[in-house]
């Protein structure tokens, strides 16, 4: 009986390391597949595939030189596709390598295969965008604002991935980042997240029935001035006058008469870091952007009051900034999530991975009230801005940048037409009058991707 007992005791044991055995080599099995990959990418032995824009053009070729390509050929993209030097990061290539590889399970290293990344960007468009700002630095960002497909993404100045960063001390400030993607002073632009606060606090009619009087000066209570930047003044003005007028004491006066708390709520469910309270990361692709912060503490004091109007503590990205106006231009009041990945292939030329449609899971303000700031934001479209040629509701704004030493020029809107539904925000840095307008630039961003 107990030769019998330990038999089956043996048969038990060698079945549970069976068990464990098989369960380690389906462990091991995974993690070879799953990471082999990153091992390759981290190889003497790699090669890399191409990334093409929308319509096939090569956005990154890890062999290209200047005898296979002009010498400018990817100045638009160098830092936001960027490359395998390991000299930049959160660019499309460098956070995105292992999905690059050309590297089989069966085959090993294949030089000769067919992994790719198609990204969602028209070469073309971007190069007429990043000419069209001429001597002048900044950024310029807009996506389909219906499913979500990054469409231009330019910043100067931008490296050419071609020099083999011969030069790069001699770069200017900023060339390696995409600056859509990270932190700017917003200006007036933040006048929309105000007025959705306003709108909520009081309502549309509520708030169309309030009138403030703009002289040129506006005098807080605590003795402070808010000066608007027509010092002869705009008169009487209701909010969408004040809107269109980007008057800074009609808006300071708005500020006063809302709730703090109010605006709080409204700029927290945008996105907007209030007070050092924490926001993550806006995450796409890989890639990262800056989230919205500023400093909101008492309605009548002036830096609460400035911080409504994109100055003071304000700061935002353009990505981000571009995004809010996905909630307002579908009237939903959610936003389109963005992305630059269309699809990715494989070695063998097969879809890996295709991207999809998706929208933020809460609503940054109601659809009642998307539809309201629309109409404010298009009817200011129709009577300052109809010279892009579209019609587009947007908001402009003025920010002092460098201590007050410089400002810069930002525009943020939609085109709102379901045959080429953009959403946009451009920033010219450093702007003097009579130079390259914002205007200027999404009149030729829009041509240029209605053309394509």
């Amino acid at each position: 009986m107990k030769s019998i007992q330990s038999i089956r005791r043996g048969e038990r044991l060698t079945i549970l390391i069976l068990i464990v055995f098989f369960l380690g080599m389906g462990v091991l099995v995974w993690k070879v597949v799953k990471e082999s990959s990153f091992y390759m990418s981290h190889s003497d032995d790699v090669t890399l595939g191409m990334v093409y824009d929308r319509n096939n053009q090569i956005l990154f070729d890890p062999n290209a030189s200047t005898e296979t390509y002009d010498e400018n050929y990817f100045l638009d993209v160098g830092n936001v596709i960027g490359d395998d030097s390991g000299q930049m990061t959160n660019t499309l290539v460098s956070e995105n390598i292992e999905k690059l590889q050309n590297y089989s399970l069966i085959f090993g290293a294949t030089p000769h295969g067919k992994t790719a990344i198609y990204s969602t960007l028209d070469h073309k468009a971007n190069q007429t965008v990043y000419n069209a700002f001429g001597s002048k630095n900044g950024t310029a960002i807009a996506y389909n604002y219906q499913t979500g497909e990054i469409l231009v993404c330019v910043s100067k100045p931008s490296v050419n991935i071609l020099d083999n960063y011969s030069n790069i001390s001699e770069l200017p400030d900023g060339s390696l980042i995409c600056k859509a993607f990270y932190e700017t002073t917003p200006g007036s632009t933040q006048k929309i997240a105000t007025t959705a606060a306003a709108l909520e606090t009081f309502g549309y009619d509520g708030l169309m029935s309030k009138t403030y009087t703009c002289n040129g000066i506006y005098t807080t209570k605590y003795n402070q001035q808010i000066k608007c930047h027509d010092l002869n003044g705009h008169g009487t003005q209701n909010i969408v006058q004040g809107f269109e007028n980007s008057c800074n004491p009609f808006f300071a006066q708005l500020v006063q008469d809302m709730p703090l708390d109010n605006i709080i709520q409204t700029y927290t469910r945008m996105g907007i870091a209030v007070n050092d309270t924490k926001m993550q990361k806006i995450q796409f692709d890989g890639l990262s952007s800056f989230s919205a912060s500023t400093k909101l503490t008492d309605t009548s004091d002036f830096d609460t009051m400035w911080s409504c109007m994109g100055q003071s503590e304000a700061l935002a990205s353009p990505l981000q900034m571009m995004l809010w106006e996905s909630a307002i231009a579908n009237a939903s009041g959610k936003v389109t999530e963005p992305y630059l990945i269309d699809h990715t292939t494989n070695v063998t030329g097969s879809t890996k991975y295709e991207a999809k449609t998706t929208y933020g899971e809460n609503n940054i303000f109601s659809a009642e009230v998307a539809s309201q700031i629309k109409q404010i934001m298009r009817q200011n479209g129709q009577e300052r801005y109809s010279s892009i040629g579209y019609p587009v509701g947007v908001k402009s704004g003025t920010a002092q940048v460098q201590n007050g030493a410089s400002e810069n020029s930002l525009l943020v809107g939609f085109n709102d037409d379901p045959n080429l539904p953009i959403a946009f925000c451009v920033v010219i840095e450093d702007r003097v009058s009579g130079e390259i307008s914002t205007s200027d630039i999404v009149s030729t961003m829009l041509n240029a991707l209605n053309q394509n």
